[in-house]
């Protein structure tokens, strides 16, 4: 485009103004100053935000070798620490993302608008991918929306042993949209973190071991009690896995009661993913107890078979029986009595 000197002038005169540097230009460099300053002000709420949430953190119970004596459970804060760590990592770099693309696509806009253009087009346009996102992509937002709230609630992380409902096992990763999970037979379960409607954590804080014993109903429960919790202690004080324990064992009583057994409850408070050692064990040592004493533990749902038996027969002229008339009880009744003992 070729321009005329008085054109030139005239451009050179704008140009050089004050009036034209305090227009579009000074608005432009406004526009560029607030979206810096405005990103390190939301940086910095998230950095706040994030130091709140890692806070929410609780120490984590780990095995440590004690200068006098074997391993014991304690809770370690510099486990704590690290999952705090990573908790921050994760949420923060998600937030600060989030808020810089936003951000920046105001400034951009508005950018673009003092320079002449038009923006309405674009924003339209904008809202009409809003809207088809907003219905195409409804479950991958919810999987993101649903992986921040887990990480940042502390629900659950990796090595930790939880029970999500369809699946079950040890966490081996944690991202936003999918948690990876393996169970007990090997199997890697990949699931979308908005699915996850339950979260039951068994490697938080504490576990207890529960072991139901089944006694002779015709036992003291008294002197039973006594064994039970005699061969509780021994798992705690002389055994490998007596570490674990935490607290005092305890006979919590009956537990359930039939014509043929007692049930008896005992109960271990011990460290996370140690309830299963501890149980083994206490198995043992409780079946040795009964043994010493010659307690059996009864057979369920038994059966009691009643052999034959001499009834004398109503005559029907007489009033009394008849002594020359035994009769002996149908197969039939004797089935009838064992179903009803």
């Amino acid at each position: 485009m070729n321009l005329s000197a008085a054109d030139s002038g005239n451009l050179l005169t704008d140009v050089s103004s004050l009036d034209f540097w305090l227009d579009h230009p000074l608005r432009i460099v406004l526009i560029f100053l607030i979206s810096v300053l405005v990103n390190l002000l939301a940086r910095t709420v998230i950095h706040k935000v994030t130091d709140s949430i890692a806070k929410g953190t609780k120490a984590r119970v780990v095995s440590k070798k004690n200068s006098n004596g074997p391993q014991e459970w304690v809770e370690d804060a510099v486990t704590a620490r690290q999952r705090q760590a990573q908790r921050a990592k994760t949420v923060g770099s998600v937030l600060r993302s989030v808020a810089t693309i936003v951000i920046w696509t105001i400034a951009v806009l508005m950018i673009i608008s003092e320079l002449g253009f038009n923006i309405a087009p674009v924003i339209a346009s904008a809202g009409i991918a809003g809207v088809a996102l907003s219905f195409g992509a409804q479950s991958l937002v919810k999987d993101y929306l649903a992986g921040v709230s887990i990480v940042a609630e502390d629900q659950l992380g990796i090595g930790d042993v939880v029970d999500l409902g369809e699946a079950s096992g040890t966490v081996e990763s944690v991202g936003l949209r999918v948690t990876q999970v393996r169970d007990v037979e090997g199997t890697l379960w990949h699931v979308r973190n908005g699915e996850i409607l339950r979260v039951g954590n068994k490697s938080q804080g504490w576990a207890r071991t529960i072991v139901d014993v089944p006694v002779p109903y015709s036992c003291d429960i008294d002197h039973v009690t006594s064994l039970l919790l005699k061969a509780a202690k021994k798992v705690k004080n002389e055994t490998e896995v007596g570490h674990s324990v935490r607290g005092k064992p305890e006979v919590w009583g009956v537990e359930e009661m039939t014509g043929e057994y007692l049930t008896m409850r005992i109960a271990m408070r011990t460290a996370p993913l140690q309830q299963w050692d501890v149980a083994r064990v206490l198995r043992v040592y409780v079946k040795s107890a009964l043994d010493g004493e010659g307690l059996h533990i009864p057979l369920q749902n038994q059966s009691v078979v009643h052999g034959t038996q001499t009834m004398p027969i109503i005559s029907a002229r007489s009033n009394g029986p008849t002594a020359s008339s035994p009769a002996t009880t149908s197969e039939t009744s004797s089935q009838n009595d064992s179903s009803s003992n």
